[in-house]
């Protein structure tokens, strides 16, 4: 481990285009649960599987049931950056970090103070009324009563997350391919890689280091440059 921590250091310390692309176990370590390990959503039982709660199909046909769920589970608005926020957004305050790509909708990358963070489903704190198009910040929606309705005409707010079913933005998706197209670092941590398309834009990279960083191996460890089996906030809590 030590060696590896070693390596890391002496990559970044090199360059100044590094790309970072994470997932839910960036944020697991500010006590925000990720679908797929033992204690994920997926684990957890529920009166519908949580992929189907948080499908549009079930957002339009129950808002009552997605409403209960998502504001219990996936509004963490007491969670705060752990050292792996912090740390990406130094790297960014030194100019090594060009962008941050993440699957995670929490917005803990901006509070930690990166500026270019690119989310890819979206956000908890951005919510837009269906009807005109108000917009309503985190904090109204979790504190509403059931299903959020917009002050101005009453209709459903809707949060601005990517929903299963539902695509993905074009415009962050083409953004996104572009920083990891041209960057010459990829870090890759806190995700299994196991959401598409997300996880395939890691192909568009042609850079120098490819790095990955999660618990458990992923699809695409056989090609990495360096791969640390560890948590991400404990792998760069220590550079």
């Amino acid at each position: 481990m030590d060696e590896k921590i070693r390596q890391l250091k002496e990559i970044i310390e090199k360059t100044d285009n590094l790309v970072f692309f994470g997932g839910a176990g960036v944020s697991t370590e500010s006590g925000i649960p990720d679908f797929r390990s033992t204690d994920g959503l997926y684990n957890m039982k529920y009166k519908y599987p949580p992929e189907t709660i948080i499908s549009h199909t079930f957002f339009v046909r129950r808002p009552e049931e997605f409403y209960e769920f998502y504001k219990d589970k996936m509004m963490a608005l007491d969670a705060r950056p752990n050292k792996a926020h912090e740390k990406l957004a130094q790297w960014e305050q030194e100019g090594k970090c060009r962008a941050v790509i993440t699957q995670n909708i929490d917005g803990l990358h901006q509070m930690a103070g990166s500026k270019n963070v690119l989310e890819l489903h979206g956000s908890i704190h951005r919510n837009y009324c269906m009807k005109c198009g108000h917009f309503y910040d985190a904090e109204y929606v979790k504190n509403s009563d059931g299903v959020p309705k917009c002050e101005e005409c009453g209709g459903t707010v809707k949060p601005d997350v990517v929903l299963y079913e539902e695509g993905l933005d074009s415009d962050v998706m083409s953004r996104a391919a572009y920083y990891i197209h041209n960057a010459e670092v990829l870090i890759i941590g806190g995700t299994s890689l196991a959401v598409y398309p997300a996880a395939g834009m890691i192909d568009y990279f042609k850079g120098k280091h490819l790095i990955l960083i999660n618990k458990s191996s992923t699809p695409r460890d056989q090609a990495a440059d360096l791969v640390i089996h560890a948590s991400i906030g404990e792998v760069l809590g220590q550079l």
